[in-house]
């Protein structure tokens, strides 16, 4: 199957985004084989799956994400600001994800940091992935190529990737010298070009982020390869899913 799903922070057009109701939805699609999630570390030291440095978004919660226990963290709706359909939604910590997805999906890992806003964060998100032996079916990414290159340092065999919001000219001689084999890019600046360089180098290609189905299936044309990463899967489902059953019958 070409052009394969990725659930943007689990189903997250539908359920609350980075909880366990929004991964669970997504496993339930059988075309869904990806999901990315974001993660940041709690006050004591906790990977948990967040997206903003702010509670105030995504829970009941106020203030910065870092200035709170694992155990007051738990305490908090993560769900009903999305519906009340799913008030009382936790937030879940890196552990239960990976837990939950293990053998069933892979993953792309944001590591949502700043400068030295969670020092430590690297090592307990590697520790977590080679506990599992999930190494072949995660990829950490990030923004930051410090970090990146951090991760290269000390988690042997774990994939990474930059994320990045356009196309410098150097781009692939970057992903080369920080020995990254994932890229996570705004979808406006990939090309057929760079996609097809990036295929030939074992680079895989992920889009982000695409809600509509003729954009979906622009960016498809570009190459079979690219991952495409959506809020809505049920989009993905009739753009490139249902032209594909079409296709091979």
């Amino acid at each position: 199957m070409s052009n394969l799903c990725v659930a943007h922070r689990g189903f997250s057009g539908i359920a609350p985004e980075n909880t366990m109701a929004a991964i669970s939805l997504a496993m339930e699609q059988p075309f869904v084989h990806w999901v990315e999630v974001d993660v940041q570390l709690s006050k004591d030291g906790v990977p948990l799956l967040i997206h903003d440095f702010t509670l105030n978004r995504t829970t009941n919660g106020r203030g910065p994400v870092k200035d709170k226990t694992w155990a007051e963290l738990q305490t908090l709706d993560a769900g009903r600001w999305k519906s009340k359909a799913y008030a009382g939604e936790k937030l879940i910590s890196l552990d239960q994800f990976l837990d939950k997805i293990q053998g069933r999906l892979r993953a792309n890992i944001e590591i949502k940091t700043q400068g030295k806003l969670y020092p430590g964060i690297e090592e307990k998100v590697i520790g977590a992935i080679k506990k599992r032996r999930m190494e072949q079916d995660v990829v950490l990414t990030s923004f930051e190529p410090r970090i990146l290159a951090k991760i290269k340092e000390i988690g042997r065999g774990v994939r990474t990737g930059l994320i990045i919001d356009g196309y410098p000219k150097d781009l692939l001689l970057r992903l080369q010298l920080l020995e990254c084999t994932f890229l996570s890019i705004g979808y406006r600046h990939l090309t057929a070009e760079l996609a097809a360089k990036a295929a030939k180098r074992g680079i895989e290609v992920m889009a982000w982020t695409l809600d509509d189905a003729r954009r979906m299936r622009k960016v498809a044309d570009l190459h079979k390869d690219i991952l495409l990463c959506t809020n809505r899967p049920e989009v993905w489902r009739k753009a490139i899913g249902d032209r594909e059953g079409r296709e091979s019958s």
